[in-house]
């Protein structure tokens, strides 16, 4: 049997697997999922020391391959250890939703309807470089009732696979189907093109990476993508902006954590406070180690700044890397510019214009728009989610964070009493 049969093969028994478990996951009661959740944050935390020791070994085979902001994205510790669990812990908290009744109405002839959510079925996740992301899947997919498929990058596969091993210690103790959490066991790229297309088991797919993986999961996916294509983040100061609330978000916003999707990678500046403004945030930028490109308005007089080109406007740098344009003609050329070069992630505005605010927040087609505050808050945490699988960008069924409600569906339930259509 070749490679990519025998891969096929063992993709397709945990298709089958998955599929088997959808039915008995999906009628869990609240208690026992949450009962599930906090039993694995738990141990999550017995054996943070052995997550660390397998996160190690990843680190030590990608430190020459990956960049800095990369690095930073594998990179397990303590703390972080500490936030998968709060992750869990949170996701056990919010209200179940399965079940609910989203609309009832009665129609003349006496059937009684209702709209009523239920899981959206087996869901299949693939990411990169970043391990936590195999807990917070493995939560929001139990709270919502719905068996997951994951497959982890090469770089994090050690610590991936082990954070897997030990939630299903877990789901095995409260006798959950086998089905319901399963890791495809292999760093060959042949599994994602096996994933995508299975159809026949696979309800939805949400990819986590690049371009390059995004592209390709997109072209060709038979399974339902929740698609997160780039996060080309924008914050715009506009003239009416405080000087230092401008230069603390702004300076969170790209440097907290410059390798995540929610990080700034391009600053928009009214003229009329690039020598007010600019100054002080450039400096600070530039002190904590970013590089700072801008147009010729900007780099007038500040040695510090690099002269940005147009690709600067259309490029995620996940680096310690911003691109800053000055805006001649107010919020509806930083809007259009916005709307043209952005990826419908997240934009923000800091103003004290109650008006202009308005307009920047109904007219920027983003799943998030924030007003004086970090683009790093585009968080399903930060939103009270718990944690979130992905940031949609897409406008089909789920956008912005993907957090349990998103991972649900609907079917209608119709009572009649022995009505027949005319």
């Amino acid at each position: 049997m070749n490679k990519q049969k025998q891969i096929e093969e063992e993709v397709l028994k945990i298709g089958i697997k998955a599929k088997e478990a959808s039915l008995k996951i999906s009628l869990l009661s609240s208690k026992k999922k949450n009962d599930v959740l906090l039993d694995a944050a738990d141990n999550i935390k017995k054996n943070k020391k052995l997550i660390i020791e397998h996160n190690l070994k990843d680190i030590e085979e990608n430190k020459k391959k990956l960049n800095s902001s990369l690095l930073d994205r594998l990179m397990l510790d303590s703390n972080r250890i500490d936030g998968i669990c709060k992750g869990l812990v949170e996701i056990s908290e919010l209200d179940d939703p399965i079940g609910k009744i989203l609309g009832e109405w009665k129609r003349p002839n006496g059937l009684k309807i209702q709209k009523v959510s239920i899981p959206l079925g087996v869901i299949g996740v693939i990411y990169e470089s970043r391990p936590n992301v195999a807990a917070d899947a493995a939560g929001l997919c139990l709270k919502s009732g719905n068996p997951l498929i994951l497959r982890g990058g090469s770089e994090s596969y050690h610590s991936s696979s082990k954070i897997v091993e030990i939630i299903n210690q877990s789901l095995r103790k409260f006798q959950l189907p086998e089905g319901t959490l399963q890791n495809i066991p292999t760093k060959d790229r042949l599994a994602v093109g096996a994933l995508i297309k299975m159809d026949k088991y696979v309800d939805v797919i949400i990819p986590r990476g690049g371009r390059s993986l995004i592209e390709r999961v997109s072209d060709e996916s038979r399974v339902h993508v929740f698609k997160h294509l780039d996060g080309i983040c924008h914050t715009y100061i506009h003239k009416s902006a405080d000087k230092e609330i401008s230069k603390n978000v702004t300076l969170n916003a790209k440097m907290r954590r410059p390798g995540i999707c929610g990080a700034t990678e391009t600053i928009l500046c009214d003229e009329e406070v690039v020598k007010t403004h600019l100054p002080e945030l450039i400096k600070s930028l530039s002190n904590s180690g970013c590089e700072v490109r801008g147009d010729k308005f900007v780099k007038e007089g500040n040695s510090i700044v690099i002269k940005a080109e147009k690709k600067d406007w259309k490029t995620e740098y996940l680096d310690k890397i911003v691109s800053i344009k000055t805006v001649k003609k107010g919020v509806e050329e930083a809007v259009d510019h916005i709307n043209h070069y952005g990826s419908g992630h997240t934009d923000a505005i800091i103003s004290n214009d109650e008006e202009v605010t308005e307009f920047f927040l109904n007219n920027v087609d983003s799943g998030i728009v924030m007003h004086n505050t970090s683009t790093q808050f585009a968080d399903g945490g930060e939103f009270g989610m718990g944690a979130e699988i992905g940031i949609s960008t897409s406008k089909v069924h789920a956008r912005g964070p993907v957090g349990v409600a998103q991972l649900t569906s609907f079917k209608y339930k119709v009572r009649g009493k022995g009505q027949v259509r005319p």
